[in-house]
């Protein structure tokens, strides 16, 4: 059994407490949780509180360690656990830089250590069905992606809850660091990284924020194929809609059902082959509804004691977690820039207009105390 614990009661911190004190996590037990201040509420039995980081990572009473802190505290409480050599499952970002994730990265690790990053769209059947397919090339040659994610809407009581989110000293950026970043991840996975991004980012747009909250990003493909990337926090009800377009077939996913369109003939072959001047080959199109249940953050977590124990493949490295990042900080650059951005990304250069930015930044005050949080509305 795999003794856990986790730095940060947050949101999404009682999310992994819940699901471990519930028994989600096979192999898994919860042994002890460090924050700032003292939990409210009854810790589940046989867990221990410690105010001081540290000491709990010395008590010996951890195998495994879930950083789920703002952003900015991931460098430095991964490095922690990674120098006392425990296996380290960090919530997404990785970091808030590129440049703080190769620095995360390159700490020394025993052999066996573990180091995971939780993405939980992976765990999404849909998901997983469409890499299959790209993985088999069942879709030729990419050709075009499009993502329109909108239905990330966040009212303004989701940022008053504190004085660090949607910052760029608390939290790094905004809706693509944050929310749309589990969309960045997916959208690598899938398809591969760009090597050029032009973005129009919108910051405090629909709301009273300095960081984005509405970003409309172009990307180039080393093959030649596009990417149209769209996401906000101020719309609803918003959509969720994912179109990869190949030589061989169309894969549309909306509303949970996922639809492939296969041509009998590779497009591009048909072309230079017909003489029908307005032809198209005859295309099959199977539809996928959605029937199994998404494991999400419980199955990241089953899969990442299974690495441990038994050696298994990650789903998510924590060396593949630097790309959704640098795919969120080059669009926040190119938005700044107000031109296309190369990539790899010059991490170094990004991070000095990132800490030009917090020196501008303005103190916000936390004006909201309490409020209702129901974590499921947050996953899209």
């Amino acid at each position: 059994m795999l003794q856990f614990g986790i730095i940060g009661l947050g949101n999404i911190g009682k999310v992994h407490m819940g699901n471990l004190a519930a028994g989600k996590i096979r192999r898994g037990t919860l042994k002890a949780v460090s924050d700032l201040r003292a939990p409210k509420d009854r810790l589940p039995d046989g867990v221990t509180y410690f105010a001081d980081v540290e000491e709990m990572l010395r008590s010996g009473t951890v195998d495994a360690v879930i950083v789920a802190t703002p952003h900015p505290l991931h460098l430095a409480l991964g490095e922690k656990v990674l120098r006392h050599g425990l296996h380290l499952m960090m919530e997404k970002p990785l970091t808030a830089t590129k440049l703080d994730g190769e620095r995360l990265l390159a700490v020394p690790r025993k052999p066996g250590q573990v180091f995971a990053i939780m993405m939980n769209l992976r765990t999404h059947p849909h998901y997983r069905r469409i890499k299959g397919w790209l993985d088999a090339g069942m879709l030729g040659e990419l050709q075009r992606v499009q993502w329109t994610i909108t239905n990330w809407f966040r009212p303004e009581a989701y940022y008053r809850l504190s004085d660090w989110r949607a910052t760029w000293k608390g939290e790094g950026g905004g809706v693509l660091i944050n929310q749309a970043l589990h969309n960045l991840d997916v959208l690598q996975w899938l398809c591969g990284m760009p090597d050029r991004v032009r973005a129009c980012c919108r910051f405090g747009h629909d709301h009273d924020i300095e960081v984005e909250d509405s970003v409309l990003a172009y990307g180039e493909y080393p093959n030649g194929a596009t990417c149209l990337f769209t996401t906000s926090t101020g719309e609803a009800p918003g959509v969720n809609r994912l179109e990869i377009a190949g030589t061989r077939a169309l894969v549309v996913l909306e509303n949970d059902v996922l639809r492939l369109s296969t041509n009998a003939l590779d497009i591009r072959e048909y072309s230079r082959t017909t003489d029908n001047a307005f032809g198209m080959p005859p295309v099959e199109v199977q539809e996928f509804a959605l029937t199994e249940v998404n494991p999400s953050h419980s199955g990241v977590l089953n899969n990442f004691v299974d690495a441990i124990l038994d050696g298994a493949a990650l789903l998510a490295d924590a060396s593949e977690g630097l790309r959704s990042v640098e795919l969120a900080n080059a669009m926040v650059y190119s938005g700044w820039k107000q031109e296309a951005v190369t990539l790899p990304l010059d991490a170094a250069a990004y991070e000095a207009a990132l800490q030009a930015a917090i020196a501008s930044t303005k103190p916000r005050q936390r004006l909201i105390r309490e409020a209702h949080v129901d974590m499921q509305k947050s996953y899209s």
